[in-house]
């Protein structure tokens, strides 16, 4: 396994790969890597010859410098999983190779409205921070596949938007979420969860599945759906954050015609805010 640090060092061994005809396979990550961010890797073998991992804590998606300066880097554990997955090259730049003229005076790109609704009216700025990062690995990287987790599933329609309004010939692999044996879905922010809070955190999904059982019941009363769901994860011994029941394709009000709904969940758990989601299909 190759792992370099600069965009030269990057665009010259993908050129080599392409030389030889290799398909290029790409998961972009901040780190801190669990078996969520493995399977993307395995998804992407599948789809391609040479996988290629970066590992990027990308300063601006963060909206809060706390969230930023405390997340974890863990570089020597992460490049041994990849290495043991048959990673091919990682990437691993750091803040001024990507942002050398410091994010203010960085070209930014921005997705219209997916942008600004659901997470984003709460986050503003943090899905202008992932397009503007992903579109600048995608042109370093020039992967003819990229797989993404559904775990964020707000962040994988933002990227199809923006592949398919910028004309990118990329195509893009969800992944469903990978989930502990409890059904919690993995995250890496499940680590800074102690014991008792960790003990809690599976009633988020369980909640979430709740809730599916009773959209399909009564799939136009959302709201319905979405106040019982608040009040059982206050239950369960969480503070809901931001739930949503939205058209899957569109993330707008579900209708008449909506085939598949998504819920989407965000709950704070002490100091760690876990995120969520299902699709049910209506039809």
């Amino acid at each position: 396994m190759q792992t370099v640090q600069l965009p030269c060092e990057l665009r010259a061994q993908i050129k080599e790969y392409k030389r030889q005809g290799k398909r290029v396979g790409f998961v972009p990550t901040m780190g801190n890597l669990h078996q969520g961010h493995l399977t993307l890797v395995e998804r992407a073998k599948e789809h391609a010859d040479v996988v290629v991992v970066s590992i990027f804590v990308n300063p601006m998606q963060f909206g809060n410098p706390d969230d930023l300066n405390n997340y974890p880097r863990t570089l020597e554990q992460d490049l041994a999983k990849l290495e043991a997955f048959g990673t091919a090259m990682v990437f691993t730049p750091t803040p001024e190779v990507i942002y050398p003229k410091g994010l203010e005076n960085q070209t930014f790109v921005e997705v219209p409205k997916l942008s600004s609704m659901l997470e984003g009216a709460s986050r503003p700025g943090h899905f202008r921070g992932v397009a503007t990062i992903v579109t600048k690995l995608f042109n370093l990287v020039q992967p003819d596949v990229a797989c993404f987790g559904e775990k964020d599933f707000q962040q994988v329609a933002v990227i199809r938007q923006m592949v398919e309004d910028l004309a990118m010939d990329i195509e893009i692999v969800p992944v469903p979420t990978v989930r502990e044996q409890d059904n919690l879905a993995m995250s890496s922010r499940n680590n800074r969860l102690t014991a008792e809070e960790r003990a809690i955190a599976p009633g988020l999904s369980k909640v979430m599945f709740e809730m599916a059982d009773e959209l399909l019941k009564a799939p136009l009363e959302t709201q319905a759906v979405i106040a019982k769901g608040e009040q059982a994860i206050k239950a369960a011994g969480m503070q809901a954050d931001e739930l949503f029941i939205c058209d899957a394709l569109t993330l707008t009000e579900v209708t008449s015609e909506t085939e598949e709904a998504v819920i989407l969940v965000a709950a704070f758990l002490g100091s760690v805010r876990l995120i969520d989601n299902t699709v049910v299909k209506l039809a």
